[in-house]
């Protein structure tokens, strides 16, 4: 039996499920920009400890994903919670994550030597279980609000959005807050403690403002037939699954990969290491268009053929922009702009892949008459993180392999030829592997859709 309503998604909905990333954003976007200057420079960890304990904590990140969707699962199929499947995980999480969030940014400071080692490595395990813990049920929700391309695709824009407005906040909040307290360990806890604050009243309005429209009530004995190992059998069974996290390896890997060669990109290649921000302010409007788009795309064309299209379009750009600059030297601001069309249109995949993975999971219900939204999205949060660590060693890796000299006046041609095919080659290819991923592997089409609309009214 299944919950379903046929009144149209509300905006107070899309905003509501907007408010998941950007809560959440509030204190996860500090880990990339801050986290290790607070270590380092506030905690005097040495660059070594931290290395290893950056390890530890990735691995633990890898794992906790599927954990905790399969986890998800087996407690609503045992208890059939009234409230909905993933909500009722967002509303305890909430508070653990804030509170977590301001311990990791204050307690430490308190202590010395192996004992703030100690409480560090604590302080980050529970940061990260309670952002799982918000994460995997937020993503996993939108197949349970939405059950078709076009409210797929308003979702999937409004979670963009919720991600730069969260994203954007803290990069410009957190600065400020140091500005005014200082770089110390009284400007990090204030500020982290703000942060945290702002980020748990906005995933308050995140579990208040959504609904689970489209749940399936478990069987009576459906917590016995799910297991661990089903995953496995998606794998094997669902074809759809499998382009996702294909082109989840590839994407994630390119996003990581340029991430790394960007600033030698503009300092070394271009010589105008400033110009990065200016690529920065041109992306803003960029991603702001395309998410208001792209939903009205979705509608006319579908969301499989509007990201084919767009991640074929994008690796023409690149590949273009390989050859132009491997021949021709170009101004730095045509780089600029160039780079970022290709990104924009690549974007479309990143943006819009929460609507196909909700397809992937009714596909999966389909085949194989359970219901895993929180196994199947845990996986793929779990592809992303495989994709994004490969791709991190792989930039490093590759940069070495150009014979780029760190401190040197100036760099041999090979390196700077290999930091231009990088920058471009690389994501051309790693944007047609997606692109491959979404054209041959994806399997389901509009005949499949009937299907599965038919067995859900059975």
């Amino acid at each position: 039996m299944e919950k379903n309503t046929t009144s149209r998604l509300t905006l107070k909905q899309k905003i509501g499920y907007g408010c998941g990333d950007a809560g959440g954003l509030f204190t996860f976007s500090l880990m990339s920009a801050f986290f290790t200057r607070y270590c380092l420079n506030i905690l005097g960890v040495s660059t070594k400890m931290l290395a290893t304990l950056l390890l530890v904590w990735n691995v633990w990140d890898a794992v906790n994903d599927p954990m905790m969707g399969t986890l998800m699962d087996k407690a609503f199929a045992k208890n059939h919670d009234k409230r909905g499947k993933f909500r009722p995980w967002i509303l305890r999480a909430t508070p653990m994550l804030a509170v977590s969030a301001i311990a990791l940014w204050t307690l430490p400071t308190l202590f010395d030597g192996v004992a703030m080692l100690a409480v560090l490595f604590v302080c980050k395990i529970l940061y990260e279980g309670a952002y799982t813990m918000l994460n995997i049920p937020m993503g996993s929700m939108l197949s349970a609000m939405s059950d078709t391309d076009e409210e797929r695709a308003q979702l999937s824009s409004a979670r963009g959005f919720g991600s730069m407005a969260g994203g954007y906040t803290c990069s410009l909040a957190f600065p400020l807050i140091l500005g005014i307290f200082g770089d110390t360990a009284k400007g990090y806890g204030i500020g982290a403690t703000i942060m945290a604050i702002c980020g748990g009243v906005v995933c308050f309005f995140h579990y208040y403002w959504t609904e689970e429209r489209h749940n399936s009530a478990p069987a009576e004995d459906a917590s016995n037939s799910i297991k661990v190992t089903d995953i496995f059998v998606v794998f094997r069974k669902n074809r759809a699954f499998l382009a996702l996290c294909v082109h989840s390896l590839f994407f994630c890997s390119m996003l990581a990969i340029t991430g790394n060669v960007g600033t030698y990109m503009y300092a070394d290649v271009l010589g105008s290491l400033t110009m990065m921000s200016t690529a920065s302010l041109i992306s803003i409007p960029c991603s702001v268009l395309t998410l208001a788009v792209a939903p009205k795309l979705a509608k006319k064309v579908g969301l499989a053929r509007l990201i084919c299209a767009g991640l074929l379009i994008s690796a023409v750009l690149y590949l273009a922009l390989f050859g132009t600059i491997m021949f021709v030297n170009i101004p730095a601001i045509v780089y600029a702009v160039w780079a970022t069309l290709a990104s924009t249109f690549s974007s479309l995949a990143i943006l819009m892949q929460w609507g196909m993975v909700g397809e992937a999971i009714d596909y999966n219900e389909y085949l194989t008459g359970k219901r895993t939204e929180g196994s199947i999205y845990g996986t793929f949060s779990l592809t992303r993180r495989i994709g994004t660590t490969i791709g991190s060693s792989l930039g490093v890796l590759m940069l070495g392999w150009t014979g780029y000299q760190v401190g040197a006046a100036a760099q041999s041609a090979s390196a700077l030829s290999g930091i231009k095919a990088l920058s471009t080659l690389v994501p051309a290819i790693c944007v047609l592997g997606s692109w491959f991923a979404f054209r041959f592997i994806w399997n389901i089409t509009d005949d499949v859709r009937a299907k599965i609309a038919a067995a859900k009214q059975k």
